[in-house]
């Protein structure tokens, strides 16, 4: 679920990053470029179109990080190991270290 989320954040802001790139803040744009009299949208509906599409994919990438932070993996899910299965498991004996002796001065 999580990763999913992540793709689908990456995925958004790939697109974001383009639309933004195609407006222009002055209603221009590569958007203006297509303004013949043939055109099926006009340029004042492709820009709506793009600001709209920019407002969707911002609240899109909103919805999905709060979905992502609360399908995000916790640490008791991650560390879910029982230590006496380790310790049999272990074929190694165990030795304890040397102490290391006192100087006398």
């Amino acid at each position: 679920m999580y990763l999913l989320c992540v793709i689908l954040i990456v995925l958004a802001s790939v697109l974001m990053c383009g639309i933004v790139l195609i407006q222009n803040s002055k209603g221009g744009g590569l958007a203006a470029g297509f303004a013949s009299s043939n055109q099926i949208m006009g340029v004042r509906k492709t820009t709506d179109f793009l600001e709209k599409a920019t407002w969707s994919l911002a609240a899109l990438m909103v919805v999905i990080s709060v979905i992502a932070a609360y399908a995000l993996p916790t640490e008791t899910a991650i560390m879910d190991v029982n230590p006496t299965k380790i310790e049999n498991t272990l074929d190694v004996p165990v030795v304890e270290a040397p102490v290391a002796e006192e100087v006398a001065q």
